[in-house]
């Protein structure tokens, strides 16, 4: 296995900090990032849309009339 440089790096930053053995440093990382690739046990994410529209009176049509109308008279 070939490690690019920036990984023997960190990993050996690593193990000099928690003064582990490299092995040790390497296995656990690699543990680490299989645990959290697994979507076992979650639950997914929904997102429930609904109509929003707009107020009686308001359009689209005329965008500063909306903004005015939302926001003030002063919104500029």
């Amino acid at each position: 296995m070939t490690l690019d440089d920036d990984v023997m790096n960190l990993l050996e930053q690593e193990a000099r900090r928690t003064g582990a053995s490299f092995k040790h440093v390497v296995n656990r990382r690699i543990r680490l990032g299989f645990s959290l690739n697994t979507a076992e046990g979650r639950k997914p994410f929904k997102l429930k849309a609904r109509v929003l529209g707009l107020p009686p009176g308001l359009s689209y049509d005329n965008v500063a009339e909306l903004i005015e109308a939302v926001e003030g008279a002063d919104h500029k």
